[in-house]
């Protein structure tokens, strides 16, 4: 009898004896945490020879309404219908709370009958990604989940993807390219659909489907539907708060799943809490949600996740979140503090990564001096006195009505956090 080491999750070696050939077959028995598990050849058969069963999917739970959105299914199913069996890639990217993972999971939801098996994968780091690969290759052949460690389950996994077709994975909310590269080299004619704030950094071939807010229509059906999914409600001030949160779909269904539970309050009671306490109210959430379904939370991990790769684009999106979203002329941010053309340059290119700002305010030919500038805070920051002084040398005119709550949002979000309060 011979054996083979091979290591088990912490590293350590596990034996792996084969015995004696019987019936002409090679049998193998494993040695997991102290038990030994008898594995026949049938089980350790090459990959490429393992079929998938039905009742492999494990999409996420879709949401009860969902709206809109023709235009990036109309994308989405182009790309993929003219693959031709080829390796196909895309990534749909856009702002936190702008619905992302919502449109994957609806989109592979739909399109069930074209792909199997169709895998989620949470793909926020390489642990979750190896994680995600491991759980595939358990879902195959379950028995291998208590013989194997995460790593070479893991390696089975991706040697299935690159030997099998018909597949869709769904890489959730990456935020490096780098932890999925290895699936993207390996992987030859599945289909492969990511979702990430990231505008950027994807490989060469790869598809990128811009998201935006939703259409004001669509916007205001998913308010009221859900305000209205038990009992009927006064709805006066729907179409104002759809417009005040930006027409952000995790802002509208945390704010319909608020006003869902609360019959006294209307639309437009709640749009005035929203203005005199939004830090408060971005955190607020009904019972039952998660709480990192929060437009706070969300965006929190955005704010961090930039906080590292470039410091001083925080403070920068700290001062534009006073500014209205027209085009801002380049000499605002030419202005901000430090005056360093290269920090200040690379700020607003990671901004524009991770799609909290456009990239026209590069820009000065693009540029209006109109409807920027609102109102300062009760308590002045470094953040508005900066945008003040750059105001004061560019003569912008008087304040508009207006002022989208995805920069509202921004500058509550981050000055309730600076205040140790989220």
């Amino acid at each position: 009898m011979t054996s083979a080491d091979t290591p088990d999750a912490s590293g350590s070696a596990v034996p792996m004896y084969q015995s004696a050939q019987v019936t002409g077959d090679s049998n193998y028995v494993v040695q997991a945490g102290g038990n030994a598990i008898f594995l026949t050849s049938q089980v350790l058969v090459p990959i490429a020879q393992v079929d998938a069963p039905p009742g492999l999917d494990n999409l996420p739970l879709r949401p009860g309404r969902f709206v809109g959105r023709n235009r990036e299914f109309e994308r989405l199913d182009s790309v993929f219908t003219d693959a031709d069996g080829r390796m196909v890639v895309q990534a749909v990217h856009g702002l936190g709370g702008i619905g992302k993972s919502t449109l994957a999971a609806e989109w592979a939801a739909t399109r069930g009958d074209r792909h199997a098996p169709i895998r989620w994968i949470t793909a926020a780091s390489a642990v979750e990604v190896r994680q995600g690969l491991a759980d595939l290759a358990a879902a195959l052949q379950p028995i291998l989940a208590v013989a194997l460690s995460v790593e070479q389950l893991a390696e089975r996994g991706l040697q299935w993807l690159s030997t099998h077709s018909g597949w869709l994975v769904v890489l959730d909310n990456v935020n490096d390219p780098a932890d999925i590269a290895e699936v993207l080299a390996r992987a030859r004619t599945g289909r492969i659909l990511i979702t990430s704030r990231l505008s950027s950094g994807w490989q060469p071939g790869t598809t990128v489907v811009a998201l935006d807010v939703l259409d004001p229509a669509d916007a205001v059906t998913l308010l009221t539907s859900t305000i209205t999914a038990t009992r009927p409600r006064n709805l006066d001030g729907a179409a104002e708060l759809c417009a005040a949160l930006g027409f952000l779909p995790l802002a509208i269904e945390q704010s319909a799943s608020y006003l869902a539970q609360s019959p006294a309050t209307t639309p437009r009671a709640y749009l005035r809490l929203l203005s005199d306490y939004p830090a408060a109210m971005y955190a607020r959430m009904a019972v039952g949600t998660a709480p990192e379904r929060t437009l706070a939370r969300v965006w929190r991990v955005t704010f961090d996740r930039i906080a590292q790769v470039e410091p001083f684009a925080v403070d920068l999106l700290l001062s534009l979140a006073w500014y209205a979203p027209d085009a801002i002329p380049a000499v605002l941010v030419d202005g901000s503090e430090p005056e360093d053309p290269p920090t200040v340059d690379a700020a607003v290119g990671v901004l524009a990564a991770y799609s909290m700002i456009s990239p026209w305010i590069r820009s000065p030919l693009r540029s209006r001096c109109t409807g920027w500038y609102r109102r300062l805070p009760v308590r002045p920051t470094p953040a508005t006195r900066t945008a003040v002084r750059a105001r004061s040398r560019m003569h912008v005119p008087a304040p508009q009505p207006s002022w989208p709550t995805r920069y509202r949002t921004t500058t509550a979000i981050l000055e309730h956090g600076r205040r140790g309060e989220a």
